[in-house]
């Protein structure tokens, strides 16, 4: 039944996915398709496993090779028809741009009479609004803000007070990249680098401008916060080595002259975690953006649930927020399924693991891809497995608990970066609520629970500009991997299990 909510669910977001293509034309249904095929090899692996039909590995590299080749062959078809596109509008540019050519090179209230006859009542009392409405910015610095806005970029009707800052509401009249870019070159050019231009979406749904101060950007990681960094390393190196130990059999802490015992294992949990933090610390140097220190969270029973981040710099834009909260979870969890299938591979009748078979039947995407190479051994009272699986089966629950839509966790920055400041709020809720029915059989699920409900809740600071929404390739890779995450973390049932031959 949990197998087929998940594909009921999967082919629910792409028919979704289809309906906000479909008014692009082309190009959106070139986009959609490629989130298509992105899923598809996932989707058919899973359908057959549910109706009773088995891959072979064989099959499923078969599927996954197919499923690339038509993602390059409709990228390349996608970057055609842009192209087509683009030129489309370049051509329309120049055969529009004597009518208006005067009036797209100046800012309002300057030197342009198409501006001057539009300026409503509420710019033409900005200033007294500075006096009287207690606005922070100081008046010359308003005034010279004022002039960054003009007919072919964003045309503002209304200035009011935020925080340090102000809102500048009005209508935006070109495109979002262009326009922004020139707000934002406007903006250095009189005042410097004394202000941030947020563009974002107003409570009606409309584009707003939001300026604040500088002095307003994250804060960078104190002394303190750093040695509760450390210290929260320590604990999750120590909880790694315990739980490596409970997993051979034997309370480490009881008998810490064992501790060679449980490096192998504990040494792959952190590898895991490692992996994590280099992949997200690698796409930070790209773009440029500060992070904090990761703040791990230890837990005796898996090691780690990972850890907790923040961006001490401005992010400039939503593509660059996914690509930061995909980066470390992908690389983590490529590691993890590779030692889990290799694990698989070399697991043989005398490995050093004994476990119940039914322990497969905690996860979908473990136990498919168990039922595939290990056939009938699952259908015995114990399955010898190589140390390799169980490190690689930590690894992937560890990615995906942090691949969780909520909150500021990499799950929820993914989402908020494809589908805006709604939809996360609502998967956050939607979380919460799941975490804690799941909570009445799963202590752990309670623990992170209030890890969310205390630390993770609030969505990631807005982008500077969070109007531009990331591109389809990301959208797709953000699809498949938060389906991934809930194979990877809900079980299958107990009569479909028996259906399969997992578990006897």
């Amino acid at each position: 039944m949990v197998t087929v909510l998940i594909l009921l669910i999967a082919l629910g977001v792409l028919g979704w996915g289809f309906y906000r293509a479909k008014p692009f034309g082309k190009l959106g249904i070139l986009a959609w398709l490629q989130s298509v095929v992105l899923m598809a090899p996932w989707l058919v692996f899973f359908g057959l496993f549910a109706a009773g039909v088995y891959l072979n590995l064989a099959g499923v590299l078969l599927l996954l090779v197919v499923s690339i080749g038509l993602y390059i062959f409709l990228g390349s078809r996608l970057r055609a028809a842009g192209q087509d596109l683009a030129s489309l509008k370049k051509f329309s540019a120049v055969t529009d741009a004597a009518p208006t050519g005067e009036a797209e090179s100046s800012p309002i209230g300057v030197n342009s009479d198409d501006a001057e006859a539009n300026v409503t009542p509420a710019e033409t009392k900005a200033e007294p609004a500075v006096r009287e409405d207690g606005m922070a910015i100081p008046a010359d610095d308003l005034k010279a803000i004022q002039e960054i806005f003009g007919a072919d970029t964003f045309f503002s009707t209304e200035t009011i007070p935020y925080q340090n800052g102000a809102i500048f509401k009005g209508n935006l009249r070109g495109e979002v990249e262009s326009s922004y870019r020139r707000l934002l070159e406007n903006l250095k050019e009189r005042v410097g680098d004394r202000y941030r231009l947020f563009f974002v979406e107003g409570p009606d749904g409309k584009p707003v401008v939001v300026i604040l101060p500088s002095a307003n950007d994250p804060k960078p990681t104190t002394l303190v916060q750093w040695n509760i960094a450390l210290i929260l390393l320590l604990a999750a190196i120590a909880t790694s080595l315990e739980t490596s130990g409970l997993l051979l059999g034997f309370d480490l802490s009881m008998q810490v002259s064992r501790v060679r015992e449980v490096l192998p294992i504990a040494s792959g949990i952190l590898a895991v975690l490692a992996v994590n933090e280099i992949g997200r610390r690698i796409s930070a140097l790209y773009h440029q953006v500060r992070i904090s220190p990761p703040y791990f969270i230890p837990t005796w029973q898996i090691g780690s649930f990972g850890a907790l981040t923040r961006f001490e710099s401005n992010l400039p834009n939503r593509s660059v927020l996914f690509d930061l909260a995909f980066a470390g979870p992908a690389a983590a969890g490529i590691i993890s399924l590779g030692m889990l299938i290799i694990g698989l591979l070399l697991s043989h009748q005398g490995s050093q693991f004994q476990i119940p078979a039914e322990f497969f039947q905690g996860s979908i995407l473990v136990g498919t891809l168990a039922r595939v190479v290990l056939g009938s051994a699952l259908q015995q009272p114990l399955v010898d497995i190589h140390p390799l699986t169980v490190i690689g089966w930590l690894g992937l629950v560890i990615t995906a608990i942090n691949l969780m839509p909520a909150g500021q966790l990499d799950g929820g920055r993914i989402v908020l970066s494809i589908y805006g400041r709604k939809v996360a709020r609502r998967t956050t809720i939607a979380t919460l609520i799941v975490l804690g029915l799941a909570s009445l059989v799963n202590p752990l699920a309670l623990y992170w629970a209030v890890v969310i409900l205390f630390l993770q809740r609030d969505l990631e600071r807005p982008s500077l500009n969070e109007l531009s929404e990331p591109d389809d390739a990301r959208a797709a890779l953000g699809l498949l991997v938060l389906f991934l995450m809930a194979a990877t973390l809900l079980p299958i049932t107990p009569s479909l299990a028996g259906r399969l031959g997992i578990g006897g």
